[in-house]
């Protein structure tokens, strides 16, 4: 069976990026098709693979300027010609999913969201990116032609399959299909429990810097607070963040998965303020010992066992996305900073321990054709 894997880009990794990594292990022939490709950005599996991109590559800077490019995904995803393969494995978070395939081959999405932009975080990825009144008044029809697009080839996956029972949800609601849900992986043997002595008093927020993650409301709610706050992460919202930030938050260098694991396995606990379809990051805070500070909504209440519950607690939730519910949080927290059991967190995350992961993949590709 020729199989072939599309992924919407390949600059960084993160979430979309490991599941990629699993379907290259599973599957070693199968050349990626992608809109770009940052070559060095992504993992050694990844890179060793045959990669096709688009039109877009050829662009100028692309790296830089892809997602001003948004209106012409549509185009550059057509462009990538995957007619000669049987099976299709498309991970997406934005277009990777409308790859138009052969007459008769089969299309399989795991789809980490529906195309965010277009549907329930548009007004948090476009609120402050500066476009200004006029560009953003542009900006409004281009989305809502990219909706319709979007759902009109929703059609072109015969199987989903999707990473929490929030974004299934979500495929129902816009696509009118159903998902199968197979939690996303996490490799937990990255990450070690510090020993107490080496534990700092720093909370710490790793994430990209996108307006959609609410790095500032994490921001506000350490302003005067008295602790520090260390945030991990690169993006288009850093120069402002950084230039806003008080004395208390510190902003590190970009940093490698050595030291992002390093960092959480010695925070004082995780912060984590945005709504997210799923969340990787809170996972691997646990896989390292480490609680989890998390607005409750979205795939965070799939993932962090709150205080008080029936299993031991991994975290606790702010119901309300201010600097003030947060605040009360973290106040919280540290009176009851000893119900968090390091072994307990690390035991909820090795539910979503790569292997469990891949051989769901496993079970889904032999029901369509693969063999092993």
């Amino acid at each position: 069976m020729r199989v072939a894997l599309v992924h919407d880009w390949l600059t960084g990794m993160r979430g979309g990026e490991r599941v990629l990594e699993v379907l290259c292990r599973l599957l070693p022939e199968a050349p990626i098709f992608t809109l770009l490709h940052v070559p060095g950005s992504v993992s050694r599996i990844i890179e060793d693979r045959a990669i096709h991109t688009s039109p877009l590559q050829r662009i100028p800077g692309i790296a830089r300027r892809y997602r001003a490019l948004l209106p012409l995904f549509p185009w550059a995803v057509s462009r990538l010609d995957v007619r000669a393969f049987d099976l299709v494995v498309s991970v997406s978070s934005c277009v990777a999913k409308s790859v138009r395939v052969a007459e008769g081959a089969r299309h399989i999405c795991y789809i980490n969201a529906p195309m965010r932009y277009a549907w329930d975080l548009r007004d948090d990825y476009f609120a402050s990116d500066g476009l200004g009144r006029a560009k953003a008044a542009l900006a409004g029809p281009v989305l809502d032609a990219l909706r319709q697009w979007d759902r009109r080839t929703a059609d072109r996956v015969h199987r989903y399959l999707t990473n929490a029972k929030n974004i299934a949800g979500k495929v129902e609601r816009f696509y009118g299909r159903s998902a199968e849900v197979i939690p996303p992986p996490v490799r937990w043997d990255r990450f070690r429990l510090a020993p107490e002595s080496e534990r700092s008093d720093a909370y710490l927020v790793l994430s990209a810097l996108v307006p959609y993650k609410c790095v500032d409301l994490a921001i506000e709610a350490f302003r005067g607070y008295g602790r520090v706050l260390e945030i991990a992460g690169d993006g288009p919202e850093r120069a402002r963040l950084q230039k806003s930030a008080p004395d208390n938050v510190r902003f590190l260098s970009r940093i490698s998965d050595e030291e992002a694991a390093h960092r959480l396995a010695r925070c004082r606990a995780l912060i984590f303020p945005g709504e997210e379809d799923f969340g990787i990051v809170p996972l691997e805070a646990q896989a390292a010992g480490r609680p989890v500070i998390a607005l409750g909504r979205g795939g965070a209440l799939e993932t962090i066992r709150p205080l008080d519950g029936e299993e031991p607690s991994t975290g606790l939730f702010f119901d309300e996305a201010t600097p003030d519910a947060l605040r009360a949080a973290l106040a919280r927290f540290e009176a009851r900073e000893g119900a968090f059991d390091p072994r307990a967190c690390r035991a909820n995350a090795l539910r979503f321990d790569e292997p469990v992961f891949e051989a769901a993949l496993r079970r889904v590709l032999e029901e369509e054709g693969v063999r092993f």
